[in-house]
């Protein structure tokens, strides 16, 4: 400025305005002193006035700084908490106590079930077979009243199969009482096919149940299911069976033996022995043919077939005994709101079994077709008026033992089957003894006129298991529900109106 006030243009000082310029740029941050008359690098000096100016933001183009993150330690961090994922609802099959507990995982959570199930498999695939739920109805129940655990052992029994019958058990005590150890053995499936067996005493019913059912007629009689007369009860003229056995088989099929019908041998029991009689009976011979008529009664109700064993053709007593049971037989119970929407017809409403015939200890002559054709001939005129299924079922010309005869050669054919006489190893031995001095003959056997006792048992097994099963009640049955239906059969036939009338007229 001068003497007089007014300004001087400036003049270049170099010393003066580099300071001016340093002044200009602020602290001297980056400043290069080793070069003072080096210029700057222009971004240096955009950032350095940047900064002077206080705005920071703007130099995002410049070397980034190192974040600090401020963070507790691991101990006192929190434990993540993520949503868990959406799992498809797994189908248990049945878990046991130790694998239906809650499964903790990795992060100290309890997962249900159902989620630990599903976290064994990969989430989100679904298993490559189908997974069905098997449960039992009283696994359900006790399930419930135990609080949703089943326990392992009980659980285990009801999935396990029901153990094999290895011999018979009591169904009907000989105090025909019902007893109920029978129940074990059932499930609750509908394929089941009952057969009984009636007939007079000595015939063998007890011998053909046993090769009928889980027996051999190669294997020891003393292992048979259905126990036989020892030699000691036919020496004294005893009966074997009592009451009514059980009996079923690894093909669902149950057997039922019985005591023998019109047994004299029970008759001497009662009297030798002073066994007091129901109030009911005033005779024992009158207790007797009402227990008869009972078992058969029974037996026509509840069973799909029925085989009626005679060791000789024929007694005329068998055949009147048959219709006297057919006509005390129970009535098949009528359903509860169906009986009127039923057809009116009684074929629908009462239930008939299959009756068969055997003729068991046939002999050589028994087994010629016209000896054979007059035997059906005289069993459908006795059994003309029966309303019992006695044709249809069971058929000689079926078994090829008579290649030469057409099928119609029966005109009236029924339920009529013969066996021959059960041989032991001794009389098969004798059988083959041969004739003219030849030593080859003795290797042959011996002319029978009849096949073999192991042919016609297997024959008349697969016919008897191969036939229908009809409803025997209005409802379709599982074996535990034959079970009860059977127990309420058998309590009506003992309170039976018709048979009390009956044994009234009988004295």
């Amino acid at each position: 400025m001068s003497d007089s006030g007014h300004s001087q243009p400036s003049m270049y000082i170099p010393g003066r305005n580099r300071r001016r310029r340093w002044m200009d740029q602020g602290p001297s941050g980056n400043l290069n002193l080793s070069e003072p008359g080096r210029e700057r690098d222009p971004m240096l000096r955009d950032r350095d006035q940047d900064r002077w100016d206080g705005n920071d933001d703007s130099a995002g183009y410049t070397m980034q700084k190192t974040p600090i993150i401020l963070a507790k330690p691991a101990a006192e961090r929190p434990k993540p908490t993520s949503a868990p994922p959406v799992l498809e609802k797994p189908i248990v099959l049945m878990k046991a106590r130790e694998e239906g507990k809650p499964t903790q995982t990795a992060e100290g959570a309890s997962l249900p079930p159902t989620a630990a199930t599903a976290k064994v498999e990969k989430e989100g695939q679904r298993p490559t077979q189908p997974v069905y739920q098997i449960q039992n109805r009283g696994m359900a129940a006790a399930a419930a009243n135990a609080g949703g655990n089943v326990d392992p052992v009980v659980g285990q029994a009801k999935l396990m199969p029901p153990q094999k019958m290895k011999h018979s058990i009591k169904l009907v005590d000989e105090y025909m009482n019902w007893c109920d150890s029978a129940i074990e053995f059932l499930l609750d499936q509908t394929d089941v096919l009952v057969v009984g067996i009636i007939g007079f005493q000595g015939t063998g019913k007890s011998t053909m149940m046993s090769l009928l059912s889980a027996n051999s007629p190669d294997d020891d009689q003393r292992s048979y299911v259905f126990r036989m007369q020892s030699q000691e009860v036919r020496e004294r003229a005893g009966n074997q069976t009592s009451g009514i056995d059980f009996f079923i088989s690894q093909e669902r099929i149950i057997f039922l033996d019985t005591q023998p019908i019109l047994s004299p041998a029970i008759l001497d029991h009662l009297i030798n022995n002073d066994r007091k009689l129901p109030p009911e009976y005033n005779l024992p011979h009158t207790y007797v043919e009402m227990q008869s008529l009972q078992i058969a009664a029974f037996l026509f109700t509840v069973c799909h077939v029925v085989i009626v064993v005679q060791d000789w053709f024929t007694d005329f007593n068998l055949y009147r005994f048959l219709q006297t049971a057919e006509m005390l037989k129970p009535s098949t119970p009528s359903p509860s709101h169906e009986s009127s929407g039923s057809s009116g017809g009684d074929e629908g409403i009462e239930y008939y079994p299959h009756i068969v015939f055997l003729q068991n200890k046939a002999k050589r002559e028994d087994f010629c077709p016209r000896t054979l054709k007059q035997m059906n001939m005289v069993t459908d005129k006795l059994m003309l008026h029966s309303r019992l299924r006695y044709k249809g079922t069971v058929s000689m010309l079926d078994c090829n033992i008579f290649p030469g005869l057409p099928y119609d050669f029966l005109e009236s054919e029924v339920n009529l089957f013969l066996i021959p006489t059960m041989e032991n190893d001794n009389d098969e031995t004798v059988s083959r003894a041969g004739s003219g001095g030849n030593p080859g003959f003795p290797l042959l056997p011996a002319y029978k006129g009849h096949p073999s006792f192991h042919t016609m048992i297997s024959k008349l097994r697969s016919q008897i298991m191969s036939m229908s099963r009809p409803q025997l009640s209005h409802t379709i049955l599982t074996e535990k529900n034959w079970f009860h239906y059977a127990a309420r059969i058998w309590d009506g036939v003992k309170k039976s109106s018709a048979l009390s009338e009956y044994s009234r007229l009988l004295g």
